[in-house]
């Protein structure tokens, strides 16, 4: 399909990060497959995720096809690039469309990003997955590539005013190797298989992050920080 809008973008968010200032440490993009389709199943700490989690992808020449709910594509802004970047409409009060589409971008070889939590994590932890991404990765026969961002949450997140302020905030990002499930294997074994090298993959990057997390409310409260307790 013709990409006349995300390069534009991905200049944009560049552009951005380079007005933030931010430290990137980004590690495992050879998991990132150069043909085909798979998941990108990425945590949920903030509102940038998507565009930190997209620009990692970058040096595998592929655009990440993220699945985003209904109302951002009914922003008269918003709405238009999503469209334009081929971004998968989701749309709660009618899941089986979106999930036809993104099966039909899977197996036309195009990576669909997908936050599994569904929502922001308040807590920072990783919340109980959805099963929807599984299924996904059956149906196609896709493999899933867990993929971890943290820091973005001391920018831009759910219940805390965002910070646009050049403070040179680390970034880090993981992406994990890939994950194949078969058909026939059990669903709720399979995520249970996948939140357990999510949660993993966080603790291994929380523990190399180079900012104390004790006293932050940016922080786990597992890590000293003062984020609200995990609800699951």
């Amino acid at each position: 399909m013709a990409d006349l809008v995300y390069p534009p973008v991905i200049g944009l968010a560049k552009l951005f990060w380079r007005y933030l200032g931010l430290k990137f440490s980004i590690a495992g993009q050879e998991n990132v497959p150069r043909h085909g389709g798979a998941i990108l199943a990425i945590n949920h700490i903030g509102y940038l995720d998507f565009a930190l989690a997209g620009t990692a992808v970058l040096p595998a020449k592929r655009f990440v096809r993220f699945m985003a709910k209904k109302e951002i594509f009914d922003n008269k802004l918003a709405g238009p690039l999503m469209r334009g970047m081929h971004h998968i409409n989701v749309d709660r009060s009618s899941g089986s469309a979106s999930f036809v589409a993104a099966l039909r971008a899977l197996k036309s070889g195009e990576i669909i990003g997908i936050f599994p939590e569904a929502t922001v994590s308040k807590s920072f932890e990783i919340k109980e997955l959805k099963t929807g991404v599984v299924r996904l990765a059956m149906g196609a026969g896709v493999p899933i590539i867990p993929t971890i961002v943290w820091g973005s949450q001391r920018i831009w997140t759910k219940g805390v005013p965002k910070d646009l302020r050049r403070k040179h905030v680390p970034i880090t990002i993981r992406i994990g190797a890939p994950i194949q499930f078969s058909k026939g294997d059990d669903v709720t074994a399979a995520e249970i298989a996948l939140r357990a090298t999510m949660v993993a993959m966080l603790h291994d990057v929380q523990d190399q992050y180079p900012d104390s997390h004790v006293g932050q409310r940016w922080a786990p409260l597992r890590l000293g920080g003062t984020a609200p307790a995990p609800l699951n």
